[in-house]
């Protein structure tokens, strides 16, 4: 009996977290304020936003010294998150161009990929409706130790994308997975203790391949 009650509350928990839209409230709240301080309006901005590998990303601004540069990105967040806060982490800084690194979390948490990719899509035809001049750039999945039992998922999610974005205008998509690997396995150098985020060297492979796409 005790068993069946643990299942049931257990149960119960699953299905409240995945009825949390609002989960992240507090976390975005901050990222309002401290972008707020930050944006000039009159200066064309780039949004960068996403999961924790944008939050952790310290020095986009420093690195792109030419262009006003927004870090938007909020931790353990997946596409659905994103959805969720659109205006508030994007539409509200009126970029000319948003960098969006979403999916890793949802593959990690067993979405099943036509479900990611039908969120990834409503994202665009929301984005595009309401700043129909906005440039859009999907950052590709990335390798990580921690997680490459699951590189065959993030491969085809990466696949996905990058067709979802050949046949969207305005839409691109920036492949980092390869540029991650040394031949056929994850470089182990370019991660922090977690085996998950990246260090410097981490995100100099993403400045490298990035930087045309920003500039």
């Amino acid at each position: 009996m005790k068993a069946l009650v643990s299942l049931a509350i257990f149960c119960c928990c699953l299905f409240l977290n995945a009825q949390a839209p609002n989960r992240f409230d507090n976390e975005v709240m901050e990222i309002q304020k401290k972008n707020d301080s930050l944006w000039d309006p009159a200066k064309p901005t780039l949004v960068f936003t996403g999961s924790s590998s944008i939050r952790m990303w310290k020095d986009l601004q420093e690195r792109f010294p030419d262009q006003q540069v927004l870090n938007t990105g909020f931790g353990g967040s997946q596409f659905s998150d994103l959805e969720h806060y659109l205006d508030e982490l994007i539409l509200k800084y009126n970029p000319k161009k948003v960098f969006i690194y979403e999916g890793d979390n949802d593959v990690s948490a067993k979405k099943r990929l036509r479900n990611i990719v039908a969120t990834s899509e409503r994202i665009l035809n929301m984005l595009q409706q309401k700043k129909q001049a906005l440039e859009i750039v999907f950052i590709s999945a990335k390798p990580s130790i921690s997680r490459w039992k699951l590189r065959r998922k993030y491969r085809r999610l990466n696949r996905k994308l990058s067709r979802l974005a050949e046949k969207t205008n305005g839409v691109d998509f920036v492949d980092v997975w390869y540029p991650m690997l040394d031949k056929r396995k994850v470089k182990q150098d370019i991660f922090i203790e977690d085996g998950l985020h990246m260090n410097t060297k981490g995100y100099d492979i993403w400045y490298e391949v990035l930087k045309n796409h920003v500039n």
